[in-house]
């Protein structure tokens, strides 16, 4: 199906230079199509998705019609097809049209095409099967445009099929419908995904991982998980969450705000772990080590929500901690309790506006004052103690001039 001038192209493309491109093509016997993501998020009038190109050129035609007209190109996934174009300081990526050859549930063997609905039909959902030219021309073979008014998430064919072709298509499908469905599932994508949630074993965790961040920061993550752990396919990934419940209630607190590390809060708040489970999961979905440290670290130190509301506590913890940990640990707080806060995005604010209290002290002024080096660190330690006590209110020379606790020379 064809529809003329339906998108306003201008919606996906902000630089005027990419449309180059599609002359580029042209001039070489070919065409050049908007896939995926873009197309279907412009669709719904959102932006976000990353744009992805699709040609009836194999990927040394499009490198040599690129050299032709001085266009720089690099290899991103060239033996997949897909060729890297620099326009600017964009980085575009455009793929050959394929057919996929052999598939093992985890990776595919393709060979080239140059026919436009073949392409289409190894794509996973039919929301995700549309394509749009320069024009606007959109070019839609499984009827996506009429699904993603209707709210309607399905496969492309057999839904068990596609998903034996890549059983992260299970995951993906939870996550589109969380962010586009209306209504219940549909009933063959979820028989399929119950039928095949074996499959998900044997998938990368690294690619799991990534996934399901993606759906946890869908509008209606917690609802989709229920779904998912009521057709025990959640279980098949990681354990069956404590209480889908204070994930939601998160999520309308948060709305669309754009906060660090967002998933991870909200994988946190689904476990509410305790060391050893925050510990096993980082080391199961394999997250870097900074990820893992703040993981591991919010189920470690034990803060109350009361400590964090009082303003003497919070500078002390704001010291021990560090603001992001203060401004994490109550989200993660308020979210748990499930207790509305007012003004809540005021405290929250203050907390980021707080000022952290330096020490102002170091080893160097005792060393200047004749203290021994090695009795320079238990001084610093009393010291720090002392401006602590007082709540930060002890200048740099009246710290000098505490007396210490033991003999230390001074």
């Amino acid at each position: 199906m064809i529809r003329d001038n339906y998108l306003d192209i201008c919606r996906l493309i902000k630089n005027p230079k990419i449309l180059k491109l599609f002359d580029v093509a042209a001039k070489h016997g070919g065409a050049i199509r908007l896939v995926g993501g873009a197309v279907r998020d412009a669709l719904k009038g959102i932006d976000g998705s990353d744009l992805d190109f699709a040609t009836d050129l194999s990927p040394d035609e499009m490198v040599e019609a690129c050299a032709e007209e001085g266009i720089n190109t690099f290899g991103v996934g060239i033996k997949y097809g897909t060729v890297g174009v620099q326009i600017d300081n964009a980085k575009i990526e455009v793929t050959s049209l394929r057919r996929d050859v052999k598939t093992d549930g985890r990776h595919a063997e393709v060979e080239f095409t140059d026919n436009w609905e073949e392409d289409a039909s190894r794509r996973d959902l039919t929301i995700n099967a549309v394509y749009a030219d320069e024009h606007g021309n959109v070019f839609d073979y499984y009827n996506g445009i009429e699904d993603l008014e209707k709210g309607r998430v399905r496969f492309i064919g057999s839904a068990n099929q596609r998903i034996r072709e890549d059983y992260l298509r299970i995951l993906r499908f939870f996550r589109f419908y969380s962010t586009f469905g209306v209504g219940e599932p549909d009933k063959k994508a979820l028989a399929a995904c119950v039928e095949n949630r074996d499959g998900l074993k044997k998938l990368a965790q690294e690619r799991i991982r990534d996934e399901l961040f993606k759906l946890l920061l869908t509008p209606n993550a917690a609802e989709t998980l229920r779904i998912m752990q009521d057709n025990n396919i959640l279980s098949y990934i990681l354990p069956n969450a404590k209480d889908l419940g204070d994930l939601s209630f998160l999520k309308k607190l948060v709305n669309h705000r754009p906060l660090p590390d967002k998933e991870l809060i909200y994988l946190f708040v689904l476990y509410q772990p305790d060391v050893a489970l925050a510990d096993n999961l980082a080391m199961r979905l394999r997250f870097s080590r900074k990820e893992k440290q703040k993981f591991v670290r919010w189920a470690e130190i034990q803060v109350t929500l009361s400590e964090l509301l009082d303003n003497t506590r919070r500078r002390r913890l704001a010291y021990e901690y560090g603001k992001e940990f203060c401004l994490e640990k109550l989200l993660l707080l308020v979210a748990i309790n499930q207790e509305p806060l007012p003004g809540f995005w005021d405290i929250y604010t203050e907390i980021q506006n707080t000022e952290v209290p330096v020490f102002p002290l170091s080893g160097k002024d005792f060393i200047e004052q004749g203290v021994v080096p090695e009795q320079v660190g238990e001084i610093l330690k009393e010291r720090k103690q002392a401006w602590l006590n007082s709540n930060f209110s002890l200048s740099r020379q009246e710290l000098l001039q505490t007396p210490c606790n033991k003999a230390c020379g001074i």
